[in-house]
């Protein structure tokens, strides 16, 4: 097993201050103005078959919402987001939009910007927050009770439609604090803790009872407890890239080195000179550039594939590009170097033109994750219910939300219904 942390083993003094390094962890999409965003607001044509509404897995009444907030009522639009997803102030500001409800923007067709609907979402949602205004309240008791395995955007989500239906709901997490990879696994320039644990906040205040630090080990002793269990606890550890050397010093899972980042300030999070990141997924993008917004002298990702073979969003390619990031494609990794001293030193790879090393002094791995095998899952059980990243392989923040939401209606429907 990869230790948890390692910091490379060539440490470098700091060499950005702390106001530089909190300006480029900086919102990477800062918050619209009211005047601005009232000006976006009346762009919008209101399609009555609205394409943005069908693109969002939530299927947000984006029309809907863009209406109140051009008349002024960030209540009601932020209403109106958060019934139908109960990560909308998330999603607005980390959702894959430009693939999603703004990439379907019938402005597109039109050769003009679409619609900016992400922060528009967030205009909305950051008034609910700020105000600290209550939009939703609790069900008449049922009797019935839910476990809630994960407190990740899935369960949470789960648990907040449960709650309102009027079901008692205790959610379990093994983590010490809730939100799930909002919390944990973003990058900071995108979505930050302390924004993500305000969010959850909201779903918990409607009287979920959370148990974090809590490792589930049997669900079919939770069924014994409960009516029924909802588990939505997520992907597994970064997969292991099985070539010599991956236990040196200086070699870190794509996860670990986020997380590290987002739970501690800034400088806590020691970087390399010349880092490379293996993988080219959003994650590996997510790891690449903030490296080297840390101060990494050079951050590169390297890929075994090509240039169009990215599994990345193309938007996130075009931001490391802009973060100075580079790529070297074609170029299957080998072996990790060693300095003779238990370190990292480079990456050997095999590309079209023959062998050779990528000098660095950090590596971070970001190959995707695997399944949880920890966890028996008993999917044919006609009281438990699966989803998120668990159940889709994989998604957004979104997804997982639709399919924690989705979840609780058929919960819903047993508990009623039997």
């Amino acid at each position: 097993m990869r230790p948890r942390w390692q910091a490379p083993v060539r440490e470098q003094p700091a060499v950005l201050s702390d106001d530089q390094l909190e300006r480029n962890f900086a919102d990477i999409a800062p918050p619209l103005t009211n005047d601005y965003a009232l000006l976006e607001a009346n762009k919008c044509l209101f399609c009555h078959d609205a394409p943005c509404t069908l693109a969002c897995p939530t299927h947000i009444d984006v029309p809907a919402f863009i209406k109140k907030i051009a008349s002024g009522n960030l209540r009601g639009s932020a209403r109106v987001i958060l019934e139908a997803n109960p990560f909308g102030h998330s999603c607005a500001r980390a959702c894959p939009v430009e693939v999603l409800c703004e990439g379907a923007c019938v402005l597109n067709d039109r050769d003009e910007q679409p619609i900016k609907i992400a922060l528009l979402q967030r205009h909305a949602t950051d008034y609910v927050l700020e105000h600290k205004l209550k939009l939703f309240e609790p069900g008449a008791p049922t009797g019935r009770t839910v476990a809630i395995v994960g407190a990740g955007p899935a369960g949470l989500s789960c648990a907040r439609e449960l709650r309102r239906f009027g079901h008692a709901v205790t959610v379990f997490e093994s983590k010490s604090q809730p939100g799930g990879l909002n919390t944990y696994g973003i990058a900071e320039y995108k979505l930050k803790a302390d924004v993500a644990l305000a969010e959850v906040q909201d779903i918990l205040d409607l009287g979920v009872e959370l148990r974090t630090g809590v490792t589930v080990e049997s669900i079919e002793e939770l069924l014994t407890e409960y009516d029924a269990v909802f588990v939505g606890v997520g992907l597994g550890s970064t997969k292991r890239l099985g070539i010599p050397g991956e236990d040196l010093t200086g070699v870190i899972d794509a996860l670990t080195f986020i997380e590290h980042l987002k739970t501690h300030p800034y400088r806590d999070t020691k970087v390399g000179q010349r880092v490379v990141v293996i993988g080219a997924g959003n994650t590996a993008i997510d790891a690449v550039t903030q490296a080297k917004r840390l101060g990494a002298a050079t951050a590169t990702i390297v890929y075994r594939r090509g240039e169009a073979d990215m599994p990345c969003y193309h938007y996130e390619y075009e931001l490391a590009k802009r973060d100075g990031c580079g790529f070297r494609f074609q170029a299957a990794p080998q072996r990790i170097v060693s300095n003779g001293n238990g370190a990292a030193a480079g990456v050997a790879v095999r590309t079209p033109q023959g062998n050779e090393v990528i000098p660095c002094d950090m590596v971070i791995v970001a190959i995707g994750q695997g399944e949880r095998d920890e966890l028996a899952i008993p999917r044919d059980h006609p009281k438990v219910f699966v989803g998120g990243d668990c159940a889709n392989g994989g998604a957004e923040i979104v997804n997982a939300a639709a399919e924690g939401v989705q979840a609780a209606k058929q919960i819903h429907e047993r508990l009623t219904n039997g």
